[in-house]
């Protein structure tokens, strides 16, 4: 078992029954690996890149704040964003 099962297990234990077979935790929970996930990969390719945070806010147009906020899974971008990203990434966009 690896670190993301057992907190989902741990989690759901916790909540109790309510979670256990709930189809909206399920989907809340998908949609937080989503965006946990694209946060990682953002994280990724600008660490390859060799940028920083700041660096990567100036070529998108907005601020080091933002950037952090979707690294670490925060908040899921709108596919205008995602566009920005991936020109100031230099990566392709393919949804």
């Amino acid at each position: 078992m690896n670190h993301s099962e057992w907190k989902t297990r741990r989690h759901r234990e916790l909540l109790g029954e309510a979670a256990k077979n709930n189809p909206e935790y399920d989907r809340l929970y998908e949609e937080a690996e989503l965006a946990h996930d694209l946060g990682q990969m953002v994280y990724d390719r600008r660490t390859a890149l060799g940028l920083s945070q700041t660096e990567l806010a100036d070529r998108c147009g907005m601020r080091r704040l933002r950037i952090s906020r979707i690294e670490g899974g925060g908040i899921v971008p709108t596919i205008p964003l995602l566009r920005r990203l991936a020109r100031a990434l230099d990566a392709d966009l393919t949804i």
